[in-house]
């Protein structure tokens, strides 16, 4: 068998995803001329072992303290916002702004 990745599998028709399929020997596949690209797709996929998504992962910053970070603060928010105090607006539109800016730090160090 050969090595695919899912973004090639994904790229190719459907009259190359049979070809592939016609020469794997699985009950998984059984029937695969008959099968439609987005169905054919994933059993290809489990079948020749591919994942089906690329995982990401966080480098550079602790990903874990930073998400402890985003549960205080919204804890913080929950709270201010329960209070219903006018003069929390202020507070709650900061506390807002660290989470964004939290996720935003989370979301560049993806790769």
């Amino acid at each position: 068998m050969a090595d695919y990745t899912y973004a090639q599998l994904h790229k190719m028709t459907v009259g190359e995803l049979r070809d592939i399929a016609k020469g794997i020997e699985d009950d998984r596949l059984q029937g695969h001329s008959q099968l439609h690209k987005e169905q054919l797709l994933p059993v290809l996929c489990e079948v020749l072992g591919v994942e089906t998504h690329a995982h990401h992962e966080v480098v550079g910053i602790d990903k874990t303290a930073v998400k402890q970070q985003i549960r205080a603060l919204k804890a913080q928010r929950d709270a201010l916002i329960a209070s219903k105090a006018p003069e929390a607006k202020g507070d709650i539109r900061d506390v807002r702004r660290k989470i964004r800016r939290l996720n935003r730090r989370l979301r560049r160090a993806m790769v």
